[in-house]
């Protein structure tokens, strides 16, 4: 005959095996069932962003594939640093999801308690598209390719500056790693708003820009200021004439600026595969091509959460190598 002790371990035993079971039911059956509610993807740009741009598209069709809405909350502000930061904190149920990019991962590295660390506090999920960067100059600059270009401003260092969305923007990181890759010397010149890069640009007292082609593509394809080159390791598909950065001979100035969802660094994995799959479903939608082809972008079909993830650390590797060489400290 089992001793009381031991029969009393057997039950417990028991009673846990049965316990997991029914909590590894339960879990399966809400995976099945997600979303049962409204999902809130925090954009941490303003309205008519490309991240928002983007992210308004796919929430759109994960809607219509749910029945459930994803509603767009924008949560712009200190550099991305409120909404990814709103993200970070989130309960990691897979009802509050984040849009990233290189922003999400730079503000951090130039605050000295920054709300979040990149790497530690996000599970990456999908990545929806790596955008391009444009090489524009101001209608007087004589230069009409990115070797005349090089060539004029080698010729009068310091005498050339560029424009900027203000110091560790993309815009501004961007441009430096051309400008070293090049051994060129130029002076930056930050800004607080779009209008008045353009207004300085048209007026040919800023010289050149390297921004992500949703916010450049207009200007160029208006005419008002000329591409020399694209900073993607490809040609972009909205500017087929124009070269990349590599056929300009500058091949370590190939930068793309992921765009990307995220959740909390604690997200289950079964919830990280589930929404992966759900926007690389949409992603693959016609209607979604012709919105990222706007915004001059693909959208990022067939990559893995894995390939996703490491993307997003050799990214944020390589800006946390770079911004103490510009001179960029926390602050």
């Amino acid at each position: 005959m089992p001793s009381l002790k031991l029969l009393a371990r057997s039950v417990l035993a028991a009673a846990c095996v049965i316990a997991q079971c029914t909590i590894a039911v339960v879990h399966a059956q809400n995976d099945v069932q997600y979303p049962r509610r409204p999902v809130r993807l925090i954009v941490p740009a303003s309205t008519g962003s490309g991240m928002d741009y983007m992210g308004r598209a796919v929430a759109q069709s994960l809607s219509d594939k749910y029945k459930q809405q994803v509603i767009v909350d924008n949560r712009a502000g200190a550099g991305s640093l409120i909404g990814s930061g709103v993200v970070a904190a989130a309960t990691p149920d897979g009802y509050t999801l984040g849009v990233a990019s290189t922003s999400t991962q730079v503000a951090p590295l130039l605050q000295s308690k920054p709300p979040y660390r990149p790497l530690e506090d996000f599970a990456p999920i999908v990545l929806l598209s790596s955008i391009t960067s444009i090489l524009v100059v101001a209608p007087g600059v004589p230069a009409k390719t990115a070797a005349e270009f090089i060539a004029l401003l080698k010729s009068h260092p310091g005498q050339f500056n560029f424009a900027s969305i203000g110091a560790g923007s993309a815009s501004h990181l961007t441009a430096e790693i051309f400008n070293r890759v090049a051994g060129i010397d130029a002076v930056h010149v930050p800004f607080k708003t779009v209008p008045d890069v353009y207004t300085e640009m048209l007026a040919s007292r800023v010289h050149y820009l390297i921004w992500i082609s949703p916010s450049s593509l207009p200007m160029v394809r208006d005419g008002k200021l000329r591409a020399l080159a694209v900073t993607s390791a490809r040609r972009a598909a909205a500017l087929p004439d124009v070269p990349t950065v590599g056929e300009a001979g500058l091949k370590g100035a190939e930068v793309d600026t992921m765009i990307g969802i995220v959740g909390p660094a604690t997200l289950s994995k079964a919830m990280i595969a589930r929404i992966h799959d759900d926007v690389q479903d949409v992603l693959k939608r016609p209607e979604i091509r012709v919105t990222f082809d706007r915004q001059g972008g693909e959208p990022a079909i067939d990559v893995s959460t894995a390939a996703y993830a490491e993307k997003w650390r050799n990214e944020y590797q390589r800006y946390r190598k770079l911004l103490p060489e510009i001179g960029l400290k926390p602050q």
